[in-house]
């Protein structure tokens, strides 16, 4: 007999907690996006695993006691052999382990998270994609003969019970049920990662504040579909009119993503003047709190943490009617400024606006604040998350009762990484 109470199950005398596996094709992105999810799991009682390819943030993960482990993953690597010889790779890391959940964020881990977990047994497998990502937005010859195949791999990896496929915003739920890439019945759809409201707050007025340079930023990966290439065009253009507007750009090169702008580019817009580039900024609060407005012109996004964090500060919001970005800001213009998708004009027109009217940059921001509060506070994502690990496990809604079909085992250590 097995029993289950709360968030641990025990047979006979060994009690064990429920354990589950957060998996993301960098360190970073768990760092800077799921590291409340996974401290609520923890605070739940669950056993948290992390898992992503090595880099500098593993580390920092471990310091704040969770179990991380490095994956032999190449995130650009389109080799077949090097591909089922990761997928394997995780099903023997996930045989040994015996979570009950494995959580995979983005289409690589989240496909390859749930296919290694259907191998292992893993009784529930969560497929989380923020955006449909390279393979589906780039024009480029590779992405489209990579569509295809990346379809399949969608399908196997979801069909059958205990899976669930979280979107983060309605068009990409469209596209996905239009395109029957999955059952519909395992699609959730869940706006974004969320953002801590307390970490991130709204900034003081400062007097004379009206008076100094505008500061617009462009916060991101630095991938030519951000729009970081519309974002230079409209900084040049209104330096050109001799407007003391200062665009800042943060971020670094996503050397891992075809999309990636180079360096060299990067360096010869700073020795143009027309941009600040500040590199990776890890104090992003302290950051939001010195500049006006947030700008993203950004061709497709899952849900786009920038804007959220930038609309929880009061920050003026410009960003594209691209799906992700209008759940942010919506047409109306209320809580924001929508600009046409590839468009370094309308960016240049939104952002002379907010130049000339002050008064309007304070009005989008408290806008965007309120909203922020409302819909994108990590509490309502987070809980949003756990009622789907409650659906594909209903026992974690039960006190305590008998679950004997789940293939459970005894969790055993691995070596040292």
């Amino acid at each position: 007999m097995v029993l289950w109470i709360k968030y641990e199950y025990f047979v006979g005398d060994h009690v064990s907690k429920l354990k589950v596996v957060l998996f993301a094709n960098t360190d970073w992105y768990l760092y800077n996006f799921r590291i409340s999810l996974a401290r609520k799991l923890r605070d739940e009682g669950f056993e948290v695993i992390l898992l992503s390819p090595d880099g500098e943030y593993g580390p920092r993960l471990r310091e704040l006691g969770f179990r991380w482990h490095c994956v032999p993953m190449n995130r650009r690597s389109l080799n077949p052999f090097m591909e089922v010889s990761l997928i394997l790779w995780l099903a023997q890391f996930l045989k040994r382990e015996a979570p009950q959940i494995v959580h995979g964020f983005t289409i690589k881990s989240a496909v390859y998270g749930a296919l290694a977990g259907k191998l292992a047994g893993v009784p529930a497998r969560v497929c989380a994609v923020a955006g449909l990502g390279y393979v589906f937005i780039s024009r480029d010859m590779k992405a489209r003969l990579l569509r295809p195949l990346v379809r399949r791999a969608l399908r196997a990896a979801m069909g059958g019970q205990g899976s669930a496929l979280i979107l983060q915003n309605p068009d990409d739920v469209a596209v996905f049920k239009s395109a029957h890439l999955v059952d519909e019945r395992a699609i959730r759809l869940i706006k974004g990662s969320g953002v801590d409201v307390t970490r991130f707050t709204i900034r003081s007025y400062i007097e004379g504040q009206d008076r100094r340079p505008l500061r617009v930023l462009l916060a991101a990966r630095l991938l030519w579909d951000k729009g970081v290439g519309e974002y230079v065009r409209a900084a040049r253009t209104l330096s050109g009119e001799h407007r003391n507007v200062q665009f800042l750009l943060a971020g670094l090169p996503d050397d891992g993503n075809p999309a990636a702008v180079s360096l060299q580019q990067v360096n010869s817009w700073v020795e143009e003047g027309i941009v600040q580039w500040l590199g990776h900024v890890s104090d992003m609060p302290r950051l939001l709190s010195d500049v006006d407005v947030m700008a993203l012109p950004s061709y497709r996004e899952g849900l786009p943490k920038a804007l959220i964090e930038a609309a929880a500060c009061g920050l003026a919001l410009i960003t594209t009617d691209a799906p992700g970005c209008r759940e942010v800001v919506s047409r109306s213009g209320e809580d924001g400024i929508s600009i046409p998708v590839r468009d370094s004009e309308a960016l240049a027109n939104a952002v002379r606006l907010l130049d000339d009217d002050r008064a309007l940059v304070r009005k989008l921001g408290l806008a965007a604040r309120q909203k922020a509060m409302q819909q994108f506070d990590e509490r309502i994502v987070i809980e949003k998350t756990l009622e789907v690990y409650r659906e594909l496990l209903p026992v974690l809604g039960q006190d305590v009762g008998p679950l004997e079909d789940l293939p459970l085992a005894e969790p055993q250590g691995l070596k040292a990484d």
